[in-house]
């Protein structure tokens, strides 16, 4: 059985060694999409992180048995072509929530005691010419007592909240938005965004969240509250939000997506230069554990299809 990773490079190095004791293994550390056809000829297994597997590409690969998706999400995947083609398709779920949501708080802790800014002075020797033991230049403020709003309360969602309640927080799980029957134990979208302190954002980019976060949304939040997303760039107004940030609409904003990726120098994110914003690339998945997960349930999804069974089957 010959497999091929097209995209190795976002496991970041990760030994794959236990998929090759599967079969024929062949690595790239990336794929054009120019290539994807020329370098998966003969291949019965492909794995993908992001790499897109089109209807006209799954058509022109006879021998393709199992296309397995380094990620949760499928998107890059067209799924009615695989059906149509007798493909089997598994993703992977839940290998990277404890990584998120160390993420999740590391951004938050950072943006409310401005431990960015601090450590950004200390560096150019500001602490040295202090007249007192400490300086106190930023705002330093509390997880604890805080209303922490929770948008999406998968698995990652409820994660989030379990550490948001060990911090002291108060959390309230937003319902979603437009919908009238509000369901025991949440609060309504809006009324939500109203009582926030911190917004922490953990659904899935849907026809339905895509711009779920806008100029309206903002214009509901207190001007001390913190929104963080680390979910998909499209669920906030990446206009929106520089906006909010540069009119002091919200205290800070901790971004770890964006609506095109890798970034791009036009972004209004990568643009903004305020110290209230803070921006990392796609990282919040990527533990060393993370990743090391991912890999071992990649394995288990091609024995079990080998098996004949139908674990974290998409398709």
């Amino acid at each position: 059985m010959r497999i091929v990773v097209l995209d190795a490079k976002t496991l970041a190095g990760t030994d794959l060694s236990l998929i090759a004791k599967l079969g024929t293994l062949t690595s790239y550390d990336t794929t054009s999409s120019e290539d994807i056809i020329t370098r998966c000829k003969d291949a019965a297994v492909i794995i993908t992180n992001k790499v897109q597997l089109t209807e006209e590409t799954i058509a022109a690969l006879p021998q393709l048995q199992l296309i397995c998706v380094a990620a949760t999400g499928v998107n890059n995947i067209d799924l009615a072509a695989a059906k149509a083609h007798r493909i089997a398709v598994a993703n992977v779920a839940g290998y990277s929530t404890p990584s998120v949501v160390q993420h999740t708080f590391t951004m938050l802790g950072n943006l409310m005691t401005n431990i960015h800014r601090y450590q950004q002075d200390c560096h150019a020797g500001l602490w040295q010419q202090s007249d007192m033991f400490c300086r106190l230049d930023y705002s330093i403020n509390e997880i604890a007592g805080k209303n922490f709003v929770i948008v999406g309360h998968g698995t990652l969602g409820e994660a989030v909240a379990k550490v948001a309640q060990a911090f002291g927080a108060q959390v309230i799980v937003a319902e979603r938005r437009g919908v009238t029957e509000v369901r025991a134990g949440r609060m309504a979208f809006e009324e939500a965004l109203q009582i926030a302190d911190i917004v922490s954002i953990h659904c899935p980019l849907t026809a339905e969240t895509e711009n779920l976060i806008s100029s309206a949304e903002f214009a509901l939040l207190p001007n001390h509250a913190y929104l963080i997303n680390t979910a998909r760039g499209g669920i906030v107004n990446e206009q929106a939000l520089v906006d909010a940030l540069t009119n002091e609409q919200i205290a800070g904003a901790a971004v770890d997506v964006l609506t095109q990726e890798p970034a791009q120098a036009s972004n209004p994110l990568v643009q903004y230069q305020g110290e209230n914003l803070l921006l990392t690339p796609h990282t919040a998945w990527a533990s060393k554990e993370a990743i090391e997960r991912l890999v071992g349930e990649i394995t288990i999804n091609i024995e079990s299809f080998v098996a004949e069974t139908t674990r974290n089957r998409v398709v």
